[in-house]
């Protein structure tokens, strides 16, 4: 198959188009040799037909749909302009991808807008990483470029072009950037800072606001970052090329002059601003021409940010007042007025009284008249006399204006000068540097002068290095890859360059033209015109045809027409030597240095005098710049170049803005088409054979075996291609030319076709043949239920005629019915109002015999219970005489024995108490009987009167009975009739009260309903009011739980930097002693470190991060705070622990007494006082044992009571009863704590009393207890240095790792525990002192040690927690532990920190062996067998020439290492016993390490965004979580922290075509943000051809929906690896420690430690 058949019917095409440049195309018919049209169909749905008059004119190809979008423009099948153009628009639009590789080249396009992927955490992600695999950034050229330096040790250079606004200043501060961390992370020196600041004191002296870019670099720099032996920057050094010093003095209407003069202009109201005498930038010359402000630019700030600069860089604001002051006077030297006199107007002068000549004489330093004087006049040499001329007014501006171009540049080159000497390396000669080369690109106006003239000229030299290189690199890939290879031509702009600067070339005539006394810009036009027109015409120099002052250069990338009018001016760039004399003899330093050595030659221009002679070998502007070009050049072709091509999307600087005429206008210029037309014009397509293999294997014969792949390539593609020129055998890889890929991508679509047209005929034969037999059922189906229908028809017709005879003959039988039930209901009726009025009749007359008889009987009765009351009364009163009589009777009985008694009454003196108590009884009853009395009369009285009312009534009604006649019968009735009204009223009215009662029943009910409910609701609204509170509780304890953790993070990155500063010092410290040293070495033991210099103890300065301060102790640094705020558990670690307290100045500090009283106290004064608080104490113990004990009973009661209140019927009474008796419980707990806090405060006044009659009171419980502990070691004074020598120095490493887990710190505690027991504070204190100095020292040595930084931790923990145990402030509540006596709560701070930094340091080494295993491991790791990663071709895996060997085979690392180094130290932390929740939180960081680094990666790979690739990423991910649940740590959060990877995975295996699909997603991905699940749909890639490419349409859709997540995460891609989680430390009280226990090994050598 030839290339002329692949324009077949569908195949798509490139058809120029002039407002898009290129548009797309489908071809409607296969095309045949000799048509003269192409029918095709255009992009918007339009026919159109393309002229076509030979092959050659066929419009170009449009790749494979595979192809869309690649990262590398020279992976594309087709390489030509169009595919090229469609590729980046794609790239830019579609995905948002402003970076795309070109074979050696980058290519930037501005996006005109702040993207998130220049953070640390991308850095971080590139840093390591190969070029070849991560997506194309800046920061992988930077990559590239370090790499290679430190590899081959080899100079680098990065090479950023562009036109102005395309955005290579930022471009190349981000590459410094990344130099700057990368090359700078271990050492954290101020170079990189350094480095970093130059930045924007360039911008401000050398940018500017232009047409095209609000910040354009006015000047092309070079800058060699350079690095040591250890790969860190050690200094830097800039080279500056063709500053444009016209815009000084000269601006177009809508651009700035320099960034500088506005800056300064808006700081003019400052104090130290004032003596510039500044005004508005409108109100100066040079500043008011063009625009004043650049939208979102704030120059006031800006000039803060370049003063900081100017300070980081060493320059004292003294002399950056004078820099400001220069400036100023350039500003001031605009504004001078000149006036023009004289007939013709050949003179001119300026005024004596000139405000702004004054303000720049004075600015400067230099004398006003004489400045005045040689502004308008000019000093010329004739015969050897020097002869004064006046100048015109034209002239004296002109040199106005090139003095000021001139200071102007002269300040600028000592800037940089002052720049290079602060940037210069002070650790010895660089090594190898990385140069940045920020030059501008390709330029052409409307009108074309000098700059643009030589920026053109420097373009053409670039350009030419880069063809080069790309075909040296060509060259290097074939003899690898051993090809037999033809050379490759392409086109050399050799021919141009000798134009411009060969013999007699533009650069030489000018140059000759400058040297000419009365020399023009029109001469050297006519010269030009001359030598390479007339006498030999130059094919790449023209003649414009309406012009004779112009001329036309064909270079490499347009045309481009020069205006000669000011060629020689700029090109000699000369001002009067007499100005330059008066500057010299400046009073001011800085302007006398600029001008002293203009003798030399200058860099930017020459000095105009008035001898001719000496004039004529001055180096013109344009000799200067070759030279500098030329070493320039000599620079890039000794080191390595890296390309970056900085394209301007449109000039309407909107942000993802594509403009297709100025890209292509760009891409010819920068040289992109020219590296893919030296690609096209080789091999450039390069497949290796496994992926060939893999992508094309149903176009292979043969073995069918991935081992045989290369075999079965050269079987097959001979058969494929006939023409064997087309492509070619390597030994690893096989090349083709251009379009043999898309050749094969037809024949593959070709044999898939036909494949799929045989299983769609097998396919649709197989669903005939089941829709045939579904007819065949359906129709006996439908037969079936037709049959039935009409019997069923049938039997229902039957069984309504049944149905209407049996409702006829009912209907009948009702009605018959009816009227027989009506006719006896009437007889029964008639019958029982009948029966009813007889039966009434006879109940009158019973009713009335039986009232008569009642009457009698009530009467009769009430007759005889009066008689028995009479007799009754009678009886009792006989009784009460009789027993009076007899009572009488016995009175004088007894008084007679009284009287003969008397005698023994005095024995008997209790029977006169006696005899009153009888005789007040008898008094009593006497009473009674009286009240009785008075009772039985007042009842007679009643009973008689009632009687006498009884017996009227009884005559009253006889008189009327008799007196009353017998009613009648018609009487009779009508009171019957009445009786019969009122008994049915009184029923009617029964039955409504009945009827009421049963509606207020029902409305009871409701009411009682509407209660339960309430009571339920109100149950309801308290249960939601506790929730409420308790979420506001829990979201409150949640956020001061963040704020601790963000606290605790805070002080740990103090402290990790305290550690790096602390082994920075060690390190400058053992330099200087290095220096210092004699030239006789001597040998220092290796405990002499440890031991103290003097007696007294190690002070605490020493064991603190605050050692470093230079501030006095008395003052505490803000980081102490912190750390006491963060790590102390109580109020009271607040106290200072640099100044010692006596025990009387705490209790009085306690007690809020002041010192001045309290110094006068006698003792017996305050021993009076601790005898009565000792009593008060007991007593207040008792009454709170019993209030407590009181308190627990109540509360109990409540418990219960509330407990019935609850599952009773609870009223609102009641609840509010609940509640006043909750708020009383709750008061008098309150009022517990209190007194328990006074309590404590007691004991507190009674231990401190205690040691105040410490020399008194020698007996009391709290000095005896020290004496009675027992189970310690003893260690004298002079072995202390030996015990910590064997047993934390020099302890060996086997033998350290066989000790039982905190064996020393167990030794350690005893020997000064018995030293605190035995009185010796001070021997405690050293040495507690020395171990923590000596495990200090302990952990810096084995820094690269997991299981001696572990055993480190345990022990350093130990002995924190055995002091913290025994501390005075812990055991104040408890009596089981003995407390010290030595205060050693800042060694306890300081062991905290030690864990601190040793738990940080185990994190340190096992990231260190993770950073390199997790990506190979997690990600490009095949774990399942069968199912390869690579089904198709990954573009990104075509490497670039010089990049490392991927690592294949056995060699890459797996999970299984993974798993290895997190199981090192999970069995070092096991080993040493060490508690489950720090093990939680070791592994969480790390495996927050291992999720946050694949994700990274993840997301700035493309070749792993695919299905397959996500499975096998998902395993691995499953084999850590399995590892993690089998040691117990899912727990800790350390597999919470594997979700956002995971959620990451199931993305990629997700579905992602509907909308369903996008809905599931977005729930789906909530660990994710709203970038990285755009990032990932966007880089996700085929892994076969059952996948297909995520659409537009779906990422969009995706787009919306997240857009209405509110999921309050941060707008970034990539995740923080550096994200540190604070550790907490959970305190553990050790159990009782004697030296019984503990188990010392004879290897320690520490016999001469003695129990105690």
């Amino acid at each position: 198959m030839t290339s002329l058949e692949l324009y077949s019917k569908g195949a798509s095409v490139w058809i120029p188009d002039p407002d898009t440049v290129w548009v797309s195309g489908l071809l409607l018919r296969d095309y045949s040799p000799g048509e003269k049209h192409l029918l095709l169909q255009l992009s918007d749905g339009t026919e159109a037909q393309y002229p076509v008059v030979s092959p050659s004119d066929l419009p170009p190809l449009g790749n494979p749909a595979i192809l869309e979008g690649e990262n590398d423009l020279t992976a594309l099948s087709f390489l030509h302009e169009p595919a090229v153009l469609h590729n980046l628009r794609v790239r830019f639009l579609d995905y948002n991808s402003i970076y795309t590789y070109c074979g050696i080249v980058l290519v930037a396009i501005n996006p005109y807008d702040q993207l998130p992927i220049y953070g640390e955490e991308v850095i971080d992600a590139y840093s390591g990483q190969d070029m070849a695999d991560m997506e194309p950034h800046i920061f992988s050229v930077a990559e590239e470029a370090y790499r290679t330096m430190t590899r081959e040790e080899k100079n680098q250079s990065i090479i950023i072009s562009g036109e102005s606004g395309s955005g290579k200043t930022v471009s190349a501060k981000f590459t410094m950037r990344y130099f700057a961390v990368v090359g700078g992370a271990s050492q954290q020196t101020s170079v990189e800072e350094r480095v970093l600041a130059s930045n924007p004191i360039m911008e401000s002296i050398g940018n500017a606001k232009t047409t095209r870019n609000d910040n354009s670099s006015r000047f092309g720099k070079y800058i060699e970052i350079g690095f040591g032996r250890k790969g860190d920057i050690i200094g830097a050094n800039m080279r500056t090329y063709l500053l444009e010093k016209s815009r000084v003095v000269f601006q177009a209407s809508a651009e700035r002059n320099y960034h500088i003069f506005y800056q300064l202009c808006a700081s003019r109201e400052l104090p130290e601003m004032r003596t510039l005498k500044l005004d508005a930038p409108e109100h100066f010359r040079y500043t008011g021409q063009g625009e004043m402000q650049i939208p979102g630019t704030d120059d006031l700030s800006d000039l803060e940010r370049t003063r900081n600069a100017f300070t980081i860089l060493g320059v004292q604001p003294d002399q950056q007042m004078e820099l400001f002051r220069i400036l100023s006077a350039v500003l001031h030297l605009g504004n001078v007025n000149i006036q023009a006199s004289g007939r013709s107007s050949d003179r001119s002068y300026i005024d004596a009284d000139d405000r702004p000549l004054a303000v720049f004489s004075k600015l400067l330093g230099v004398e006003g008249p004489q400045m005045a004087h040689w502004l308008c006049h000019r000093r010329l040499a004739v015969g050897g006399e020097l002869l004064v001329k006046p100048v015109s007014g034209q002239q004296a501006v002109e040199a106005r204006d090139a003095l000021a171009k001139h200071i102007y540049g002269q300040l600028f080159t000592w800037t940089v000068q002052r720049l290079n000497s602060a940037l210069r390396s002070q650790r010895g000669q660089a090594k190898s540097f990385i140069g940045v080369l920020d030059i501008y690109g390709f330029e052409t106006f409307d009108r074309n002068s000098f700059e643009q003239f030589c920026i053109n000229y420097a373009n053409e030299k670039l350009q030419q290095q880069f063809n080069r290189h790309v075909f040296h690199l060509e060259q290097e890939e074939y003899v690898r890859e051993e090809l037999a290879w033809s050379r490759i031509e392409f086109s050399d702009n050799q021919q141009c360059i000798n134009l411009l600067e060969g013999q007699l070339g533009l650069f030489d005539l000018l140059d000759e033209e400058c040297r000419m006394p009365k020399g023009s810009d029109e001469s050297w036009v006519q010269k030009l015109y001359d030598q390479h027109l007339t006498s030999k015409k130059h094919p790449h120099f023209q003649k414009p045809r309406m012009s004779n002052s112009a001329f036309v250069v064909l270079h490499f990338a347009d045309t481009v027409q020069y205006e000669c009018d000011g060629f020689l001016g700029k090109n000699r760039d000369t001002v009067f030597e007499e100005l330059i004399n008066i500057l010299k003899a400046s009073q001011s330093e800085l302007v006398a240095e600029l001008f002293q050595q203009q003798g030399n030659v200058s860099s930017n221009g020459s000095v105009r005098s008035g001898k001719r002679a000496a004039r004529e070998h001055k180096l013109t502007v344009g000799f200067q710049f070759r030279q500098s070009l030329q070493m320039l050049m000599d620079t890039l072709n000794n080191t390595t170049p890296h390309y970056v091509r900085c394209i301007k999307p449109n000039d309407l600087k909107e942000a993802f803005m594509f403009d297709p005429r100025r890209t292509v206008q760009q891409l010819r210029a920068c040289g992109v088409l020219e590296t893919i037309r030296i690609s096209a014009a080789g091999f450039p397509s390069r497949w290796t054979y496994e992926e060939f293999f893999c992508r094309y294997r149903l176009l292979l014969r043969g073995p069918q075996g991935p081992e045989q792949a290369q075999a079965s390539c050269r079987q097959a593609l001979p058969q494929l291609i006939p023409d064997p020129d087309q492509y070619c055998f390597g030994k690893t890889k096989v090349f083709f030319r251009a379009g043999q890929v898309a050749l094969l991508e037809r024949l593959r679509a070709e044999r898939l076709r036909v494949a799929a047209v045989i299983i769609q005929s097998r396919v649709r034969g197989w669903l005939a043949r089941i829709r045939y037999t579904r007819t065949c059922w359906a129709t006996a189906t439908i037969q079936r239920y037709c049959r039935g229908a009409l019997a069923r028809r049938l039997a229902l017709t039957l069984r309504y005629t049944k149905a209407a005879l049996v409702i006829q003959k009912s209907y009948r039988m009702v009605a018959v019915r009816q009227l027989f039930l009506m006719i006896r209901q009437a007889t029964v009726t008639i019958q029982a109002f009948t029966r009813g009025t007889q039966a009434r009749s006879r109940y009158r007359l019973l009713v009335a015999e039986r009232a008569a008889v009642l009457l009698q009987a009530r009467v009769r009765g009430w007759l005889a219970r009066q008689t028995y009351r009479r007799v009754r009364a009678a009886v009792v009163f006989v009784q009460c005489c009789a027993r009076r009589r007899a009572a009488r009777r016995e009175l004088m009985k007894l008084k007679t024995e009284a009287r003969s008694v008397e005698k023994y009454r005095e024995l008997n003196k209790g029977m006169e108490v006696k005899l009153m108590q009888l005789q007040l009884r008898a008094d009593q009853e006497a009473r009674g009987g009286a009240a009785l009395k008075e009772t039985l009369q007042a009842e007679r009285e009643a009973t008689n009167t009632e009687l006498e009312a009884l017996r009227a009534t009884v005559q009253k009604l006889e008189s009327q009975k008799q007196e009353k006649p017998q009613p009648g019968p018609a009487i009779s009735d009508k009171e019957v009739e009445e009786r019969r009204r009122a008994e049915e009223k009184a029923a009617q009215e029964i039955l409504q009260l009945t009827q009421e009662l049963q509606a207020l029943q029902r409305e009871k009910d409701s009411f009682c309903k509407d209660t339960e409910d309430l009571s339920a609701r109100l149950f309801e609204q308290e249960r939601a009011q506790e929730e409420c509170v308790h979420q506001a509780v829990s979201q409150a304890s949640a956020a001061l739980r963040a704020e601790l953790d963000e606290e605790r993070r805070k002080y740990q990155g103090l402290l990790r930097e305290f550690t790096r500063l602390e082994q920075r010092y060690d390190n400058l410290r053992e330099m200087s002693l290095l220096t210092e040293r004699t030239k006789g070495h001597r040998r220092t033991d290796s405990t002499q470190s440890l031991e103290p210099s003097s007696p007294t103890p190690l002070s605490p300065q020493s064991l603190t991060p605050l050692s470093l301060s230079p501030f006095p102790s008395a003052f505490s640094s803000p980081e102490e705070v912190r750390r006491v705020s963060v790590t102390s558990p109580s109020i009271e670690r607040r106290v200072s622990v640099w100044g010692i307290e006596t025990p009387m100045d705490q209790l009085m500090e306690m007690m809020d007494v002041a010192k001045d009283p309290a110094v006068k106290m006698k003792g017996e004064d305050l021993a009076h006082a601790y005898d009565a608080v000792r009593v008060a104490n007991k007593f207040l113990e008792s009454q709170l044992r019993s209030q407590h004990s009181q308190r627990e009973e109540e509360l109990e009661a409540l418990r219960c009571q509330l407990s019935q209140s609850i599952s009773g019927s609870s009223s609102a009474a009641q609840q509010q009863e609940l509640q006043a008796l909750l708020e009383a419980r709750e008061h008098e707990c309150v009022r517990l704590r209190r007194e328990l806090k006074e309590l404590k405060n007691t004991v507190s006044l009674r231990r401190l009393l205690t040691q105040v009659f410490n020399p008194e009171t020698s007996s009391c419980p709290s000095r005896t207890k020290p004496a009675a502990v027992t189970g310690l070691l003893e260690c004298r004074k002079r072995d202390e240095a030996k015990l910590i020598k064997n047993l934390i120095t020099d302890i060996r490493v086997d033998s350290a790792l066989s000790l039982p887990p905190g064996l020393p710190a167990g030794v350690l505690f005893l020997c000064v525990r018995q030293a605190d027991c035995s009185g010796d504070q001070a021997h405690a204190r050293s040495l507690c002192s020395a171990a923590v100095t000596a495990m200090k020292a302990a952990l810096k040595k084995h820094s690269n040690d997991v299981d001696m930084t572990a055993l480190w931790l345990r022990n350093a923990r130990l002995l924190h927690d055995l002091l913290t145990q025994h501390s005075p402030k812990q055991t104040l509540d408890s009596d089981e532990v003995v407390p010290l006596t030595a205060d050693l709560s800042d060694l306890i701070r300081t062991l905290s920190d030690l864990c601190i930094q040793a738990y940080q340091q185990l994190l340190s080494i096992t990231e260190k062996h993770l950073q390199n295993i997790i990506v190979p491991a997690l990600l490009e790791s095949e774990t399942i067998p069968g199912l390869s990663g690579s089904a198709g071709k990954s573009v990104t895996s075509r490497k670039r020439a010089g990049s490392d060997p991927r690592t294949v085979g056995g060699d890459a690392p797996t999970m299984a290492a993974v798993l290895r180094k997190l199981g090192a130290l999970h069995t070092a932390l096991s080993h040493q016993d060490l508690s489950p929740t720090l093990m939680e939180q070791a592994f969480k960081q790390l495996i927050y390490l291992i999720s946050a680094s694949a994700l990274n990666s993840l997301l700035l790979r493309k070749d792993m965004c695919c299905c397959s690739r996500g499975m096998h990423i998902r395993y691995n991910v499953s084999i850590l979580e399995e590892w993690l649940r089998s040691r117990g740590l899912q727990t800790g959060g350390a597999v919470a922290t594997l979700e956002h990877l995971i959620q990451a995975v199931q993305l990629l295996q997700a579905g992602k075509k509907t909308e369903s699909d996008a809905k599931a997603l977005v729930q789906t991905c909530t660990a994710l943000s709203s970038q990285q699940i755009v990032k990932i749909l966007t880089l996700y890639t085929p892994g076969s051809d059952l996948d297909e490419r995520v659409t537009l349409n779906f990422i969009r859709t995706v787009q919306g929906l997240l857009k209405g997540r509110s999921d309050g995460q941060p707008p970034q891609l990539l995740m923080d690896v550096r994200r540190v989680f604070p550790v907490t430390f959970p305190y553990l009280p050790p159990p009782v420690l004697r030296a019984e226990h503990l188990v010392i090994p004879d290897s320690l050598k520490i016999s001469f430690v003695r129990r105690a």
